[in-house]
């Protein structure tokens, strides 16, 4: 038995740093890092497996992005799977943290569609379909983390769409956390607020280049990888988060799109 862990977007932010983190701890044959950016996950290899004097780390290339994406990625897990079958191996995803994505920010109609559209395809598509082909090589004692968000729990003004995407990405990694007990399969959402990554950078279109008020992606990471392996369902690390989750079942929710529309503006370039 092969037994791997599987971290997406892992070029960079929460990504890289799961990486880390699941490497230095890790009791698994090879963590697979996945991302477009084939320069720094190569960087990020190199450095890891040089720290650890060995072959650990496995850069994957590859864009997962929406059907095309998906279907790339079932071709590549079910080679890797027929190659271990020919030396008499089995494939067992131990961990796999379905991180990639991004945001957009700014009124619906003032973003590009075609952007909002990708943001979706990546979000909602590639994370669905990847848990679709990863969890058959799951077994009792795997760990799936869903990279939700904060923004999951309500419907904001300036940034709709990726609040509802990552609502989608809450409320179906709850179903799953649910309908995988049974199998002894633990799935955690990861819902952060505000964490130093280049997500405003990327979601601002340049305009912000530092997200504001953000936290570490180191202490995210590791509270994360404690309560999913604790079997928790979600992880939000601060205080001010969970305060803000529980408001969401109180405020209504046009209430809180309103508000945040009018006086919670995000800065954002033209595509």
């Amino acid at each position: 038995m092969k037994k791997i862990a599987v971290v997406t977007g892992a070029s960079s932010g929460l990504g890289e740093e799961f990486t880390k983190q699941i490497s230095i701890q890790s009791t698994f044959d090879e963590i697979w890092i996945i991302a477009r950016r084939e320069d720094k996950l190569i960087s990020l290899a190199n450095s890891l497996n040089s720290q650890l004097n060995k072959e650990l780390i496995r850069p994957i290339a590859m864009d997962i992005s929406g059907k095309d994406g998906v279907e790339r990625f079932n071709q590549f897990i079910e080679s890797e799977n027929l190659k271990l079958k020919n030396t008499n191996e089995t494939l067992e995803i131990g961990l796999f943290v379905n991180n990639a994505g991004f945001g957009t920010y700014g009124p619906f109609t003032e973003t590009s569609y075609k952007r909002e559209m990708e943001m979706i395809d990546l979000n909602c598509t590639t994370l669905t379909g990847l848990c679709g082909i990863i969890i058959p090589y799951m077994k009792n004692g795997s760990v799936l983390i869903n990279t939700a968000s904060l923004a999951g729990y309500m419907p904001l003004g300036n940034f709709a769409v990726y609040a509802a995407s990552k609502a989608y990405a809450l409320n179906f990694t709850i179903a799953l956390a649910a309908e995988l007990k049974e199998k002894g399969i633990k799935v955690c959402a990861l819902c952060p607020g505000s964490v130093s990554t280049e997500f405003s950078n990327v979601a601002s279109n340049g305009a912000r280049k530092e997200v504001k008020g953000g936290i570490s992606t180191e202490k995210v990471v590791r509270q994360c990888l404690k309560r999913a392996y604790k079997g928790k369902k979600t992880s939000l690390l601060r205080f001010k988060w969970k305060f803000n989750s529980f408001l969401s079942r109180i405020v209504g929710r046009y209430t809180v799109a309103r508000f945040t529309y009018k006086f919670n503006p995000r800065p954002h370039n033209p595509d």
